[in-house]
């Protein structure tokens, strides 16, 4: 099984060991056509503290670390 990579822009790097990635996607509405715009919030792994706010950065899929987190920082 491969697992899923994504990209998005860290909007806290406040927690220790932990960065809020949001991810934002683009698709068109089923009926209309028109192009909509929709974010998510994930909890991933930053197992060194070295990223901050305001970075673009890539996460992947991981087992379970915490209630929140299933997702590692990739480096």
């Amino acid at each position: 099984m491969t697992k899923k990579i994504l990209k998005g822009i860290i909007t806290s790097s406040k927690s220790n060991k932990t960065v809020v990635v949001e991810v934002t996607r683009k698709f068109a509405h089923p009926f209309y056509g028109k192009v909509i715009k929709r974010s998510k919030k994930y909890h991933a792994h930053d197992e060194n503290n070295k990223h901050k706010e305001g970075e673009s950065i890539s996460i992947i899929e991981c087992n379970p670390i915490s209630k929140k987190k299933r997702w590692k920082v990739v480096e």
